[in-house]
């Protein structure tokens, strides 16, 4: 009789199941609830479970076998154009150089903490029992990812995981929720910023056309009674 749990599809499942209960309570604590709840469900999509299931390998990423195998992931490359906490969601041409070369792109402060969310959650559940607070960084800061990001991302990713290496995991979730907060009410204010600006350009287009209108009715009537005098004119010397 084969055991369910021995099998690699039901391994793989409890793997993400375990990573994004993690990755949604770091960002519950970061106050990022929809983001916790929505985090990485397209795993759970055929083009990425079931080839997750079939180079599932315990102590690593599924996409690592995967590449060895064919020379790419399919599953990373369909996955990374769906979640929007990956550095590889932003990678565009580079607007500065424009030679065709592709660059990191500016994330918003808000996934840029789900990823920080996601890569201890990915830390604890691969290293298990080695994992400690510098675990996440020492990753991040020998891996060659890093190089395609936005330095502005780059910045904020080493920021919080730094904090969470010297400070712990209660000071640097403080310190996140804080800032998604304050990052919350700037998004408000520039929502509101661009209503009103939007609303004033309205107003005052109009105020325009009406003033640009009325100069032009009155030019219309002044033009027609130069032409009656004019005719008027006209016909007197005509007559005589």
């Amino acid at each position: 009789m084969i055991n369910i749990k021995d099998q690699k599809w039901y391994k793989h499942l409890c793997t993400i199941n375990e990573h994004k209960l993690e990755v949604g309570k770091n960002c519950f604590r970061c106050g990022l609830y929809k983001q916790g709840l929505l985090h990485d469900l397209s795993k759970y999509s055929p083009s990425e479970f079931l080839v997750g299931a079939k180079y599932f390998q315990g102590d690593r990423s599924p996409n690592d076998a995967e590449r060895e195998d064919k020379g790419y992931t399919s599953s990373w490359l369909h996955h990374k154009g769906r979640n929007k906490h990956h550095l590889e969601y932003w990678i565009d041409y580079d607007l500065v150089k424009r030679d065709g070369t592709m660059t990191g792109m500016k994330m918003p402060d808000n996934y840029i903490v789900e990823m920080f969310c996601d890569r201890v959650a990915a830390s604890k559940i691969y290293h298990k029992h080695d994992y400690n607070n510098r675990t996440a960084l020492d990753y991040f800061r020998n891996g060659k990812s890093k190089g395609a990001m936005h330095p502005y991302v780059r910045k904020k990713i080493d920021l919080l995981l730094s904090m969470l290496a010297d400070r712990g995991e209660e000071y640097t979730f403080r310190y996140a929720r804080r800032y998604m907060k304050e990052y919350k009410k700037y998004l408000k204010r520039q929502k509101y910023k661009k209503k009103l600006e939007a609303k004033l350009q309205r107003k005052y287009s109009s105020l325009a056309e009406n003033k640009l209108a009325k100069k032009y009715d009155k030019r219309l009537k002044r033009d027609k009674s130069f032409s009656r005098i004019g005719a008027a004119i006209s016909s007197l010397i005509n007559f005589r």
